[in-house]
């Protein structure tokens, strides 16, 4: 546990069901929440570590399971991929019900609220920071719509890609594009030497042999630390009004 954190699994409503969680949060408070999209992988121990160093930074950081209640895994992982790209859906409202729990927190600050994600949880965190009142968005690696005009109403994005993903990096390219056309604040960095998923130390057959493909998934420990910098520095001046953060 990371000193001056707290961190708990939670479970928490979501209209007629529960859903299961990862909250962390700074001992003194209350401060800026955090909603947390997992990737493909689902809510594991990589997820809540990253909880943890939002809660380090200073934020109530929860990160919902997509695939709570949903069925075998692989199953779960079409459903959200499909609510992913058709924009609306299950996925979405359990992100609603885990925003307003996390805002109704004693230790959240309601009318600061930030979304950040991974992957798929990237792409989530995009098109769910058109919809939702949040105040800013770090996406990592996320898929972007074909259309600038699915962005428009978006709140400041900080946004990292690696160069070496031939899948992504398009994306984070076309990015940075639209969010100039829309006249978003907006910082989107793409790593030349980082690969799709850099941001976790993944393990397993399955992270070596995509290690290899089009995407070459790897862990780049510089590069994620310096999107935490980023992120860091994003999120202090939009959610902690610090402009000189």
């Amino acid at each position: 546990m990371t000193e001056g954190v707290r961190a708990q699994r939670v479970l928490f409503p979501a209209g007629r069901r529960s859903l299961r969680g990862v909250l962390a949060w700074p001992n003194a408070g209350p401060n800026p929440g955090v909603l947390v999209i997992h990737e493909a992988f689902g809510l594991n121990q990589d997820i809540a570590d990253k909880c943890e160093r939002l809660a380090a930074m200073g934020y109530v950081a929860l990160a919902p399971d997509l695939y709570s209640g949903r069925g075998p895994k692989p199953f779960c992982v079409l459903r959200a991929m499909r609510d992913l790209r058709a924009g609306r859906g299950q996925a979405f409202d359990d992100l609603d019900a885990a925003r307003s729990w996390l805002a109704a927190l004693p230790q959240t600050d309601p009318s600061r609220i930030g979304v950040i994600g991974f992957c798929m949880g990237g792409g989530f965190a995009l098109l769910y920071a058109v919809r939702a009142p949040v105040g800013a968005a770090a996406v990592f690696y996320g898929a972007v719509p074909d259309d600038a005009g699915d962005l428009a109403g978006i709140c400041p994005v900080v946004a990292s890609y690696g160069g070496r993903d031939r899948v992504f990096r398009p994306h984070g390219e076309r990015l940075a594009r639209y969010l100039r056309q829309l006249g978003v604040d907006h910082d989107v960095k793409v790593y030349p030497e980082a690969g799709h998923s850099f941001m976790s130390d993944h393990r397993g057959l399955a992270v070596r042999l995509l290690a290899a493909g089009p995407m070459r998934i790897g862990y780049d420990p510089a590069a994620a630390e310096d999107a935490w910098q980023r992120v860091s520095a994003f999120f202090a001046r939009h959610l902690r009004g610090s402009p000189g953060s």
